[in-house]
């Protein structure tokens, strides 16, 4: 194999790990594919002298320019119109009991808004380390600190999180039929139905950034104000000739409804001891450019 070969081959064995990084860190997929693209033609173009080590070149690369993109996004998240929540991510699949808990958890709409309490490389130090199980030196390296600085900040970015809480159903089959019962009673207006699904406590958070009507500029709690939301903005703003498909995002169960083929919002569904507690719903078109379009049978 030519040089130019080996170093594709290196790139595409670590693709998948790059974008895991670039997403968890941007919460856009993408300015994650973005990032991804920008680092292989800097790896085309590293000398040979630099790369020791594939993957965690690579990981360097696609964390420093994360970390530049997230700090030139923070002033446009701090004046986003409503919540700002992570672009969907359309996963098809239950997370896999064999991977590392961490992994699945940090894939989570939950845990990714609250990665936007922390700073970009308190950001960077705590994924690299709790999901992708980087060693201090690797890290200090990447993010061109000390060790002792990288536990430092590891320690502030635990601070600012506190104790996250499991999000992810442990049966995925009460999970689908209980995502399954919340949309037909939302598409039929059947506030009993919404409220036979929904926590009492239940918060919705909607993303529309300032370009879709109705959304709600606050967090909505309390089952009742949240059932009669959802049959609002169905009736009053979504086309009787829409279409919802159910399907996995961020890992977790969620439907997509569709209008003439095309994605009008994603819904993420937050579900625990058999109610939903939390939904995301993201109507901003810009974050719904990724989403699969609805194939025609």
């Amino acid at each position: 194999m030519n040089p130019i070969d080996i170093r594709t081959a290196d790139f595409t064995s670590a693709r998948p790990l790059l974008f895991s990084i670039a997403y968890r860190m941007l919460g856009s997929v993408a300015d994650a594919e973005d990032v991804v693209q920008d680092a292989y033609l800097r790896w085309l173009e590293a000398p040979e002298a630099d790369v020791r080590a594939p993957r965690a070149y690579l990981a360097t690369i696609v964390t420093r320019l994360s970390i530049n993109r997230l700090r030139s996004a923070r002033n446009q998240r701090e004046s986003y119109v409503g919540p700002w929540l992570p672009e969907p991510l359309v996963t098809e699949y239950a997370p896999d009991p064999s991977e590392p808990v961490e992994l699945a958890e940090s894939l989570s709409m939950a845990f990714l808004v609250m990665l936007e309490r922390l700073s970009p490389i308190e950001r960077a130090v705590l994924l690299l380390h709790d999901v992708f199980d980087f060693e201090y030196a690797e890290i200090a390296r990447i993010v061109d600190k000390t060790e002792p600085n990288c536990r430092q900040l590891l320690g502030r970015a635990k601070k600012h999180l506190g104790a996250a809480e499991a999000r992810f159903d442990a049966d995925q089959a009460q999970a689908d039929k209980l995502t399954q019962r919340f949309t037909h009673a939302a598409a039929a207006g059947d506030m009993e139905g919404l409220l036979g699904v929904l926590a009492e406590d239940i918060t919705l958070w909607a993303d529309g950034g300032g370009k879709v009507r109705g959304a709600a500029l606050r967090p909505i709690t309390g089952s009742e104000s949240v059932a009669r939301f959802v049959v609002g903005v169905i009736q009053r703003f979504v086309p009787v000739e829409r279409s919802m498909r159910q399907t996995r995002i961020n890992g977790q169960p969620g439907f997509i409804v569709y209008v003439s083929g095309r994605p009008l919002a994603a819904l993420i569904l937050d579900i625990r001891d058999g109610r939903i507690h939390t939904i995301y719903a993201v109507g901003n078109p810009d974050k719904l450019q990724t989403l699969p379009e609805l194939q025609s049978n």
